[in-house]
Parts: structure tokens; C-alpha cells; sequence
């Protein structure tokens, strides 16, 4: 059994572990799509979704009966700068609309039949405000990671990431800029509706964090715990708990692929597993997928967080997974194959 995770060499430790491409159920999934009724690539993306979930399962045919949807809650220190068109009690207001019942979320997860999980973090104890000091401590980054780490159970067969936390939009920008470069207003955008002087305050935050925290470069785990948040870091956890349990991921907005992009800063390869949700209307995150070499599945102009996108994206795996396993090869309709 392993230990408590408290430092950031026992999350490093664990990148050597996780496991990579099923090659065998790669090849079994296309050796499949080519048999079926259809010009090849004629369903386009839903070919490449059927075959990611079977390839990061490492199962054949690839299988849909239990997505969960696990959202993050905390809070930051960073809101009290006025960086948000909310306060920082909305997070918690929020988290109980959740448990209500009351959420777009919820909504969602109840029209594609997903569980929805929500993980409280803390609300009460904000991260330090970053504009004066590092947000978390490595303790306190690395045991956020490993708290993210339980949101994936035996059974789960897809894993939909959201966050909830007020600033965390201001927080996810910072992280850009300490894990791509650039400044504060190439990365900074309106997060919940700020406009005028909470814009520019938003913007400040982030430039004196830069200032602050990435005079020199510094290794990602480093910069999540400068700048980042609980929930941020949690989503890194549940990240990498799902490439060791061969679940695929599907990543919602930008505070999520944020999230992410820690992780791809640790291994290259390291969200291969992972699909980016949709395109937040949230300006840095298509910023943010240029960086990553990322397309999302849709762009429907969303920018709730609360895992909406990645819960809406559960109805798009579902239909590459139907049409993979459901339609009829060439030979079992008697259909002539291509001359």
C-alpha cells in the first residue's frame, strides 16, 4: 500500500508507472472501423474517439456503461483582490446548488446517465494569495494532487473533469504564463464577466505574480503550487490516477486544461489519454491549445466550468462508441465493399 503522498519526488515517482497505448487494442479497433459500413473516414472525429477509448482501455470493443463527472471546489486567496465579478462565497453557494440538484452540471449528467461527483476542498481555507507569496506549500500542493488522485474507483469507464472555485480563472492564467511565457494580458480574459477596472486589476495580479514567481524558470509542480489553486491541483491528481487505471479523460475548460498542461509539462506524453471537452469562450484557452497541439471536440461558446463542457462531450463518446460496436460490417449486410 502506498504512503500519504506529501511530497512533489512522490508524485514524480509515479511517472515512470504510467502505462502507455494499448497497441493490440489499437489495431483491433481499426482493423474494425475499415470493416464497417461506411467510406472510410467518412464519421470523421467519431472514428478517432472509438479508437482512443479503445486503445487508453485497452479494451475491445471500447465500452460507455459508467462515465463519471468529478468536479473540484475551492477557493483562492487571490480573490480577495477583487478579480472576480462574484465573491469568493459563491464557491460554496455554488457547491450546494450542486448537491440541490440545481446546477447546469447536473442537468447534464442526468440527460447522458453519468455519475456526478462533487469534491469539496477546503472552502473555509483559501490558498494564500499569490500576488504576495506562493499559494500552497509543497505539502499542501502535493497532498491536493493525491486528494484528486481518489476520484477515480474501479468501474469508471470515462472520466469528465470540471472545477468550481471563484478566481481560479485568475489563478489558471498565471499558470500560463509560468508554464508558457508571455504576459498577464495575453493570457488574462473576462473568467466569470469581469470588464473595466476588474480587468485591469485581474491583470495586474498576474503580471505581479509573474514578477514574483517566474524570474527564473521553474519546474511545473513549482509553478502549480506558486500560483495555482486546490482544486487545479486536484484535477493533476485524477489526471494521472486515470492513465494508471487506463480511464480515458475528458478535460473541460480552461482552468481544467490548465490543469492538464502540468501534467503534459511532466511527460510529454503524458495526456494522451486525455480529449479537451470544448473550446471555452474564455480567450486563453484556445491560446492555451495552439500551446498543446490540442483541437477540442466543440466549440458551443461555453464558459461555465462546473465540467458542463466535458459533461455535454459524454453525448459525443457516446455516439463514436455506438457507431463503432453497433454498425454492421461489410460482410454482415452484404454490402459491397469499395471496388
Amino acid at each position: 500500500m502506498r504512503q500519504p503522498i506529501a511530497r512533489f519526488s512522490e508524485i514524480l515517482a509515479l511517472l515512470p508507472e504510467l502505462p502507455g497505448p494499448d497497441l493490440e487494442s489499437a489495431t483491433k479497433a481499426a482493423l474494425r472501423e475499415g470493416q464497417l459500413t461506411k467510406p472510410a473516414g467518412a464519421l470523421g472525429r467519431l472514428e478517432e474517439i472509438s479508437a482512443w477509448m479503445s486503445t487508453w482501455q485497452a479494451a475491445h470493443p471500447p465500452r460507455l456503461n459508467r462515465p463519471r463527472v468529478a468536479v473540484f471546489a475551492a477557493n483562492h486567496g487571490i480573490a480577495a483582490r477583487g478579480v472576480s465579478a462574484f465573491p469568493a462565497s459563491v464557491t460554496q453557494q455554488m457547491v450546494q446548488n450542486f448537491v440541490s440538484g440545481g446546477a447546469a452540471v447536473n442537468q447534464l449528467c442526468t440527460a447522458f446517465d453519468a455519475e456526478l461527483r462533487v469534491y469539496e476542498m477546503a472552502l473555509e481555507r483559501p490558498t494564500a494569495d499569490f500576488a504576495v507569496g506562493p499559494a500552497m506549500d509543497e505539502e499542501e500542493c502535493a497532498r491536493a494532487i493525491a486528494y484528486g488522485m481518489m476520484a477515480v474507483e474501479p468501474g469508471i469507464d470515462l472520466l469528465c473533469l470540471g472545477e468550481m472555485g471563484i478566481a481560479n480563472t485568475t489563478s489558471a492564467s498565471a499558470l500560463c504564463v509560468g508554464l508558457f511565457g508571455g504576459t498577464a494580458a495575453d493570457w488574462v480574459g473576462p473568467g466569470t464577466g469581469v470588464a473595466g477596472s476588474a480587468l485591469a486589476r485581474k491583470i495586474e495580479a498576474v503580471d505581479v505574480a509573474a514578477k514574483l514567481h517566474f524570474s527564473e524558470k521553474r519546474a511545473p509542480l513549482d509553478v502549480l503550487a506558486r500560483v495555482g489553486g486546490f482544486e487545479l491541483a486536484a484535477i493533476v491528481g485524477a489526471i494521472l490516477a486515470a492513465r494508471l487505471a487506463r480511464v480515458p479523460v475528458l478535460l473541460d475548460g480552461f482552468a481544467c486544461t490548465v490543469a492538464g498542461a502540468v501534467v503534459r509539462a511532466l511527460d510529454p506524453r503524458g495526456l494522451d489519454h486525455c480529449q479537451v471537452a470544448h473550446l471555452s469562450a474564455e480567450p486563453g484557452h484556445r491560446r492555451l491549445l495552439e500551446k498543446l497541439g490540442r483541437t477540442a471536440l466543440f466549440d458551443f461558446g461555453m464558459r461555465l466550468g462546473e465540467a458542463s463542457g466535458a459533461a455535454l462531450a459524454i453525448a459525443v463518446v457516446r455516439a463514436a462508441v455506438a457507431c463503432h460496436t453497433g454498425m454492421a460490417t461489410f460482410a454482415d449486410a452484404g454490402v459491397s465493399g469499395k471496388a
